[in-house]
């Protein structure tokens, strides 16, 4: 089984989304069969790499909210993200444009590192509240991540790694992905949000059914669960 998933490191119902696909691989009979690729979607493409504003008064602004409600939002999201082992400090993440992210990740997708710096990533922006739109800080989260400096001068220099974020994100447009996280198993069958852990189980064994039925004969992708997500 494969699974495709596009999402952006700035979009917290991603990572939780993450996390709870990863335990419901380990849950499931099949799991360490199962292959992994994960997409660039930028939430927002022109969003400034330094901004005036703190996460809070950036959402209350997109939402037509006051600051006070987004916080309330916020600490839903806190305990969303602490169930499964997530701690998200909102108080101090630095909103920013996640464009050289993106494609330091497909960059070190080439090179068979991509899990460890997505994750590395999100890490960065939801837990430790590091700057990951700034060069100087991706470079050493790389190397962190088992990436060198050559990889790193590659993913920012090369018009190659551009163009992969842009092709993954006309994907996304062509089959109609509004946001993020958002799911494609065996290229046929689409899940978006943050499901539950038992809903991506139970997705995954029916899928696992069908296959081995052959009952599916369209090549379409049918979604069949929604829920929490991230748009633009």
């Amino acid at each position: 089984m494969q699974i495709e998933v596009w999402s952006d490191f700035a979009c917290p119902f991603c990572y939780i989304g993450k996390r709870r696909l990863e335990e419901a691989l380990a849950e499931f009979p099949e799991g360490e069969q199962v292959k992994f690729r994960f997409n660039s979607f930028e939430l927002n493409p022109y969003a400034p790499v330094n901004h005036d504003k703190n996460e809070y008064e950036l959402l209350a602004e997109k939402y037509g909210k006051s600051v006070d409600e987004m916080k309330q939002m916020a600490d839903g999201l806190r305990q969303q993200a602490a169930e499964v082992g997530l701690q998200f400090d909102f108080d101090r993440l630095v909103p920013t444009n996640t464009f050289d992210a993106h494609r330091l990740f497909q960059r070190a997708q080439q090179q068979g590192l991509g899990d460890q710096v997505a994750e590395t990533l999100f890490k960065a922006h939801f837990e430790e509240a590091k700057h990951i739109g700034d060069r100087d800080t991706l470079t050493k989260l790389a190397i962190e991540a088992g990436m060198t400096q050559d990889d790193v001068e590659a993913a920012f220099s090369e018009d190659r790694y551009e163009k992969a974020v842009r092709t993954d994100e006309k994907e996304a447009h062509e089959i109609g992905v509004q946001g993020v996280p958002f799911f494609v198993f065996n290229d046929k069958y689409a899940m978006s949000g943050a499901q539950p852990k038992e809903v991506f189980v139970q997705g995954l064994q029916q899928i696992l059914q069908e296959e081995q039925e052959n009952a599916i004969k369209s090549s379409a992708k049918t979604e069949f669960c929604t829920g929490d997500e991230c748009d633009g």
